[in-house]
C-alpha cells in the first residue's frame, strides 16, 4: 500500500508519540504531521521517526503551542484544503479532567485546549477524527465546586455550569455546530487492561465523522478464566536494558518501601509506622491504594503516572527497592521497542506517564481505517448524533483490605492475609 492509498493523518497534542505509533503498527495512516509544544517530547519524537520507528520521512514535527497556532497556517505548510484530511487526532492536556489531584476544568488554561481540538476539526474539516482524554473528562464540569461547599453540605444549589458532565456536554453541543451538523460522535468509555495491554488505564475516546457513520469500538476481550489480564511478569519478560534511567525512591522512602512485601501497600507496614510515613493521608477515606505500593509480578501494573517515585503513587519493583525505570515503564506502555526518550529523567518520565497506550492506538486506528474503507452512511434515522457507550471501563484486580485484615496478592488467583503485626515481625530485604 502506497502513502497514497493511505488515509491521511494529522496528530495534535502528540506527546511523545503513543497514540501515533499505535496508529502506524495499523499500516493504514500517512501521518503529516505531529504538532507538540514541549520541547523535549518533540525531540524524541523526531528522534525516533527518525530512526523508522513511527511515520516516515515526510512526517513533520512541528512545535508549537496549539492554543496560537492558525490551523489555516498549519494547512498552508502542509499542502491541505480544507476537507482533504482523511484523520484528525490527538489528546488534549487531561490533567484539568483528572479525578486524581485539584480539579481545574476548563477554569484551568489546560481544560480550554479541548476547544483549541475542536477549532482545528472546524478549520481543516477532516472525514474522521479521534480525541481521547482522561476518563473524568466524563463527570468534570465548567466550573468547579469544592465538596465542602457543594448542595449536601449546605451549599447553595449548583449553578448550570458547575453541574457533572457539563464540559463534556457543552464540547459536543459545540461540535454539533460545526457545519450544520455535519458531523456525529460515538464517545467510548475503556480500560487498555480489557484489550490485553499489561496496565490499568482507563480513557475515553471519542470518534468522529462527516459521513453518518455509527463507529464502534470492539468489545472487551480479556479477564476472563479463559483470556485472563495480562500480568507485569509478561510485560518484562525478557526486557533488559543496560543503563536504566530512574526517578529514584530517597533512601527514607526506600526504609519503608523495604518493609513492603510484593504486591503489597502501606496496610502491610505497622499501624505506627503507617501513621508516622502518611501524616494526614492515613486518615482520608479513599485514594490510598498507591501509598508505599510494591507491584506484583502477577497482576496487570497500575496506572504509569508521571511520578512514579512519589510516595502516594509509588511504583516500586517487585523485587528490588527502587522505582520502575523509564524503560521499564515504556515496555508497560507498549511503545516499540527501540523506543527511546530524550531529556533529564524527569522529562522522560512524563513523556511515558503522559502518554496513550499504543494498544489503544491501534484498536482505535483499526476502527477508523474499517469504517473508511466501507461504504458511506450506516447510521440509522433513529441514531442520535452524539452516543456514549460504557466498555467496562473501570476494572479492580485485586482487594486492598477485608474484614479488618491487609491482602497481598498471593500469585495463584487469589490473597494471603498479612496482619500489621506480622508485618512489623518480618525482615523483607
Amino acid at each position: 500500500m502506497t502513502n497514497r492509498q493511505k488515509l491521511t493523518t494529522v496528530s495534535l497534542f502528540s506527546g511523545a508519540g503513543g497514540l501515533d505509533a499505535g496508529l502506524d503498527a495499523v499500516g493504514e495512516f500517512d501521518l503529516l504531521a505531529c504538532v507538540e509544544v514541549d520541547p523535549s517530547f518533540c525531540d524524541t519524537l523526531s528522534h525516533n521517526r527518525d530512526r523508522g520507528l513511527f511515520g516516515s520521512d515526510r512526517t513533520e514535527v512541528i512545535c508549537a503551542d496549539l492554543s496560537k497556532l492558525d490551523p489555516f497556517e498549519l494547512m498552508d505548510r502542509l499542502g491541505l484544503a480544507p476537507g482533504q484530511l482523511d484523520v484528525l487526532v490527538g489528546g488534549p492536556p487531561c490533567q484539568s479532567f483528572s479525578t486524581a489531584g485539584r480539579r481545574g476544568t476548563v477554569e484551568d488554561p489546560r481544560g480550554l485546549l479541548l476547544w483549541d481540538f475542536l477549532r482545528f476539526v472546524d478549520a481543516l474539516k477532516p472525514r474522521y477524527f479521534l480525541m481521547e482524554n482522561v476518563r473524568g473528562l466524563i463527570s468534570a464540569a465548567l466550573r468547579h465546586r469544592p465538596i465542602a461547599e457543594r448542595p449536601e453540605r449546605g451549599g447553595p444549589p449548583l449553578a448550570a455550569d458547575e453541574v457533572p458532565g457539563s464540559v463534556m456536554d457543552s464540547w459536543i453541543s459545540d461540535l454539533l455546530k460545526i457545519d450544520s451538523a455535519a458531523y456525529r460522535a460515538d464517545l467510548f468509555e475503556v480500560n487498555s487492561v480489557n484489550y490485553g495491554a499489561p496496565q490499568l488505564r482507563e480513557r475515553v475516546l471519542i470518534f468522529g465523522n462527516r459521513r453518518s457513520q455509527v463507529l464502534d469500538f470492539p468489545a472487551p476481550t480479556h479477564g476472563t478464566e479463559t483470556q485472563p489480564y495480562a500480568s507485569l511478569a509478561e510485560a518484562l519478560d525478557g526486557f533488559v536494558e543496560d543503563v536504566p534511567v530512574l526517578m529514584d525512591f530517597s533512601p527514607r522512602k526506600k526504609g519503608f518501601l523495604s518493609q513492603v512485601p510484593p504486591g503489597g501497600n502501606w496496610r502491610m507496614l505497622p499501624d505506627e509506622v503507617a501513621r508516622e510515613s502518611m501524616g494526614k493521608a492515613y486518615f482520608a477515606k479513599g485514594g490510598r491504594s498507591g501509598w508505599w505500593r510494591r507491584l506484583s509480578w502477577d497482576l496487570p501494573c497500575p496506572t504509569i503516572t508521571t511520578l512514579p517515585n512519589h510516595s502516594s503513587t509509588s511504583m516500586c519493583h517487585p523485587d528490588e527497592v527502587r522505582v520502575l525505570s523509564v524503560g521499564e515503564c515504556a515496555r508497560i506502555q507498549e511503545f516499540p521497542d527501540g523506543w527511546e526518550f530524550v531529556g533529564s529523567p524527569q522529562q522522560q518520565m512524563k513523556q511515558v506517564g503522559n502518554a496513550v497506550p499504543t494498544r489503544l492506538g491501534s484498536i482505535a486506528g483499526r476502527v477508523i481505517a474499517d469504517a473508511a474503507r466501507g461504504k458511506d452512511g450506516g447510521a440509522e434515522s433513529t441514531t442520535p448524533a452524539f452516543r456514549r457507550k460504557y466498555l467496562k471501563s473501570h476494572v479492580r484486580t485485586r482487594q486492598w483490605f477485608k474484614a479488618g485484615k491487609a491482602l497481598v496478592w498471593d500469585g495463584a488467583g487469589g490473597s494471603a492475609e498479612y496482619s500489621a503485626k506480622r508485618a512489623s515481625q518480618e525482615t523483607l530485604f
